[in-house]
C-alpha cells in the first residue's frame, strides 16, 4: 500500500524546491496529526482538521472550496469519487497545482473547487467562486493585518467592491464562441475546462489572489509571496484620521494597471478632506511631484479618476505620454488606456482668460473624459459615444457632475528633483509672477498655492 502510494505520489511530479517541499511536508504532518480528528488516518486529514488549523483566517466557505478540491483530486485516474479525506499525495498535488502550476494545472484545480462533477460548469458558478475568492483575499489580509494602512471596510455604494471587482474579473472570461460573461443574461452558460483555463492565462489577479489566500491563509511558503506590489504601501503625511474613497480592493485594481516600478508605494499629496475645496490648494499639492492617481466620488457616487504618468505643470498645453489613463471603481470597475488618435493626455492650467482653466484628461477642451473646473466641486465627464484620448464611456453618473471628495496620490519613490521642486510653490518657482501680484497689491492673496507645511 505505501509503495503504491509513493508511486502515485510521484507520478505528478511537485514543482516544489527541496526546502518549499519541507515545509508543505511539515504543514501536512500538522494537520494529519489534529488531534480533535481522532478516526483520520495519520495518512491524510479531515476538513475539521483543516477549519482547526486555518482558524478565522479564512471565511469558512473558501476552507471548504480548498478542502473540496483536494480531494476531488484524482492522481490513480481511476477514482469513482471523491475521496473521503485529503491524502499526502492530494494534498501535495493541490498545492502544487494552485502555488507553482500552469494556467492548465490552475484550472483544473479552480474546476474541483466550484463542482463535484466532471465536465463544464456553470457561469454564476463561476461567479459565486470568484466573490468567494476576492472576498477571502480581503479577509485573509485584514485577518493578518497586511492591509498596509488601507482600509478592508465595504465603500458605500450600489454594490460591495468585493462584487464589483468579482464582476470586472468575471467579463474577461471568454466562452468559446468569443462572447464574453457580460450582464446576468450569461450566466447559464456553460464554461468548460478550456475557457476557465484561458481565463486564467490572461487575468493574472485569479492566480495572484490563489496564491495569497492559500500562502496567508495556511501560513505556508509566506516568503515566496511578495505583498508590496499587489498592495502599495499607504503613506499620509497629515497626523490626523483620513479615510480614503479606495477601499484595499480598489488600490489593488489601480495598482496593477500601474508601471511595475511604482506599485510599491502611494502617497497622498491632496485631499478635499484634509486640504479644503481650492482650486489652488489642488495646484499647489501636486505639481512637480512625479506620477500620480487622481480619484473622485461624484454626487450620485460614481468613483473614478485617471492615472498621470508625469508630474503635473500648470501650463497652457497639454502633457502627459501614452502610460496615462482613465478608470472607474464604481459602479463598475474598468480601466480605459490610450488609443492613439490624440496625445490629449494631461492638462491643468489656471489664471487664463482665453482657455479653459482647471484639470483635465482625454478629450478637448470643453470636451474632456474627465474635468475638474477651477471652481472646485464641479466638473464634467463628455464622451458621447467615448473620449477620444482615452475610448473611455462617461464615467460619471450625470455629464455635469458635482463632487465633495477628491484625492490625488503620488506613487512610487519622488525622485530629489521632485522633492525639490515640490517643496516650492509656484510663486517661488515663477518671480515674474510675484511681482505682477505684489504690483497690483493682491501678494498676500495668493498663499492659497504655496504647499503647506507637514506639521500645519
Amino acid at each position: 500500500m505505501g509503495n503504491s502510494r509513493s508511486r502515485v505520489g510521484q507520478s505528478f511530479c511537485s514543482q516544489f524546491l527541496p526546502e518549499e517541499q519541507a515545509e508543505i511536508d511539515r504543514l501536512f504532518d500538522a494537520l494529519s496529526s489534529d488531534k480533535n480528528s481522532p478516526n483520520v488516518s495519520s495518512k491524510s486529514f479531515s476538513l475539521k482538521a483543516l477549519q482547526n488549523h486555518v482558524g478565522e483566517a479564512l471565511p469558512p466557505e473558501m476552507v471548504t472550496r480548498l478542502y473540496d478540491g483536494m480531494r476531488r483530486v484524482d492522481l490513480t485516474g481511476k477514482a469513482k469519487g471523491p475521496s473521503e479525506n485529503v491524502s499526502q499525495e492530494q494534498f501535495t498535488a493541490s498545492m502544487s497545482h494552485l502555488l507553482k502550476g500552469n494556467s492548465e494545472e490552475k484550472s483544473l484545480m479552480i474546476m474541483k473547487m466550484i463542482s463535484a462533477t466532471e465536465g463544464p460548469v456553470k457561469a454564476r458558478e463561476v461567479q459565486k467562486f470568484t466573490e468567494d475568492l476576492v472576498g477571502s483575499v480581503v479577509h485573509v489580509l485584514s485577518h493578518r493585518q497586511e492591509l498596509r494602512g488601507w482600509t478592508g471596510k465595504e465603500a458605500p455604494g450600489p454594490a460591495p467592491r468585493v462584487q464589483v471587482l468579482a464582476a470586472q474579473l468575471l467579463s474577461e472570461v471568454k466562452l468559446q464562441d468569443g462572447k464574453r460573461l457580460l450582464g446576468p443574461q450569461w450566466l447559464d452558460y456553460d464554461c468548460d475546462r478550456a475557457v476557465i483555463e484561458d481565463w486564467v492565462f490572461r487575468v493574472p489577479h485569479v492566480a495572484i489572489f490563489l496564491s495569497v489566500v492559500i500562502c496567508k491563509g495556511f501560513l505556508v511558503l509566506c516568503s515566496s509571496l511578495d505583498l508590496t506590489t499587489l498592495v502599495p504601501e499607504r503613506q499620509v503625511d497629515q497626523g490626523r484620521g483620513f479615510e480614503s474613497i479606495l477601499d484595499v480592493l480598489s488600490v489593488m485594481y489601480i495598482n496593477a494597471q500601474l508601471p511595475r516600478e511604482q506599485r510599491h508605494r502611494w502617497r497622498l499629496l491632496f485631499s478635499s478632506e484634509l486640504h479644503g475645496h481650492s482650486f489652488s490648494q489642488l495646484c499647489g499639492h501636486i505639481t512637480h511631484r512625479g506620477p500620480c492617481v487622481a480619484v473622485l466620488e461624484d454626487h450620485d457616487k460614481h468613483v473614478f479618476g485617471g492615472f498621470a504618468s508625469c508630474s503635473w505643470e500648470v501650463k497652457p498645453q497639454f502633457q502627459g505620454d501614452n502610460r496615462c489613463f482613465l478608470f472607474s471603481i464604481c459602479p463598475s470597475m474598468a480601466v480605459y488606456t490610450h488609443t492613439g488618435y490624440n496625445d490629449h493626455y494631461m492638462y491643468l492650467n489656471h489664471g487664463q482668460q482665453t482657455i479653459p482653466n482647471g484639470l483635465g484628461m482625454g478629450g478637448q477642451h470643453n470636451y474632456f473624459g474627465l474635468w475638474v473646473d477651477v471652481d472646485f466641486g464641479k466638473g464634467h465627464s463628455r464622451a458621447k459615444p467615448t473620449c477620444t484620448t482615452y475610448s473611455s464611456p462617461q464615467l460619471s453618473a450625470q455629464e455635469n457632475f458635482q463632487f465633495d471628495k477628491m484625492e490625488v496620490w503620488a506613487v512610487g519613490d519622488p525622485s530629489e528633483e521632485q522633492l525639490a521642486k515640490g517643496n516650492k510653490s509656484i510663486l517661488d518657482a515663477d518671480p515674474e509672477a510675484q511681482a505682477l501680484l505684489e504690483i497690483s497689491g493682491h501678494s498676500r492673496h495668493s498663499e492659497g498655492l504655496r504647499e503647506v507645511p507637514d506639521d500645519e
